[in-house]
């Protein structure tokens, strides 16, 4: 009997049903600078809009790319069989980098391998990332999707997100800026965001817990739920703060707290002779952290190492205009507060405590 590509593992038919169900999720994601190409082998994207109105003129444009996945955050997705938000994880990983610099994000592409096709699962994993791009006003401009049996199991999928925006050259914000007195203002996160995860599973493996399980703490909602709140997507915060000050550059820098936490993240942006003095005590953290820690009798030290503990983005900004934006910010639905301050140092975070 003749082979087959199904008999090794991938139905086509049902690869074309499964292609079929994303258009209408990229569409919605689209600006008037997208030229709509479905079917192409590439996405296109005008850099300016068309329209006086609209246009943003620019004079000396840097494009800024990044690139990130999700991590084994989609492991709990995957046992839980909830795939529709590990998507937004995925753009905001990638366009909370790009707003390190000051870019306006513009679109993203989405790389998913899977081990067995399933029409309806993919669709869920994309409906995510249509909505994540949504949230970080970016279009969802194309992707890929690889059906790879055996390198994965049946159930098993993992993703990758690649995100382009683009900067003024004397807008970009690279930290070079930032000086003695400077203030550190932290943006609250919605919790774990995707970082830090096959801590997470061991602790909750170890104290042999089940996913829907409800601990006290957080008011009926399971641990999935919980463990699976998306990551927070700053964008729209962000352009406003930038938009209320077109004239003087008040962000010196901006850090995006992940795996590593303040002391591998904020440190990529301090010149080398300040130090960015960071008081643990001034935010409110998310329960879910005190819960890992007390349930798997993890040291503060490792808590800092590994989570954002609460602190999804960093901004060090001027003292002078610190309040005003931190007020701002809280204005617009994100908690942000003073967490620190910059000293004369060497190029490192350091802890009052």
């Amino acid at each position: 009997m003749a082979a087959t590509y199904k008999d090794a593992g991938v139905d086509l038919d049902v690869y074309a049903e499964s292609m079929s169900r994303l258009p209408r999720l990229m569409h919605r994601t689209f600006s008037p600078r997208v030229i709509p190409s479905d079917g192409g082998f590439a996405g296109l994207f005008s850099l300016d809009f068309n329209g006086k109105l609209f246009a943003r003129n620019y004079v000396d444009p840097v494009l800024v790319s990044g690139t990130d996945g999700v991590g084994t955050k989609l492991k709990i997705a995957q046992l839980t069989r909830r795939h529709n938000t590990v998507g937004i994880d995925l753009v905001a990983m990638c366009v909370n980098d790009l707003l390190c610099t000051g870019a306006e994000p513009l679109f993203f592409l989405d790389y998913v391998a899977m081990g067995k096709d399933d029409p309806s699962r993919l669709e869920q994993i994309v409906e995510g990332i249509s909505d994540g791009c949504v949230a970080g006003d970016m279009a969802l401009l194309g992707g890929e999707t690889a059906i790879m049996p055996d390198m994965y199991g049946d159930e098993d999928y993992d993703l990758a997100g690649f995100a382009v925006g683009v900067v003024e050259k004397r807008r970009l914000i690279n930290g070079k800026l930032i000086g003695e007195g400077d203030v550190v203002l932290g943006m609250a996160s919605s919790g774990l965001h995707s970082n830090g995860f096959s801590l997470v599973r061991k602790v909750i493996d170890d104290a042999k817990l089940d996913w829907n399980h409800c601990p006290a703490p957080f008011g009926g909602k399971s641990l999935a739920e919980v463990c699976l709140e998306p990551t927070r997507i700053y964008t729209k915060t962000l352009r406003s703060v930038q938009s209320h000050y077109q004239v003087k550059q008040v962000l010196h820098g901006i850090a995006h707290i992940t795996g590593g936490g303040f002391e591998e993240n904020l440190d990529r942006i301090l010149p080398s002779d300040v130090d960015a003095v960071i008081e643990p005590g001034s935010w409110e953290r998310p329960m879910i952290f005190d819960w890992l820690q007390t349930t798997g009798d993890v040291a503060e030290s490792e808590m800092r190492r590994v989570f954002n503990m609460g602190i999804g983005m960093a901004l060090v900004v001027s003292d002078f205009y610190a309040s005003s934006i931190a007020t701002q910010i809280s204005d617009l639905g994100i908690a942000c507060v003073p967490i620190g301050k910059i000293t004369t140092g060497s190029g490192k975070v350091q802890y009052t405590d």
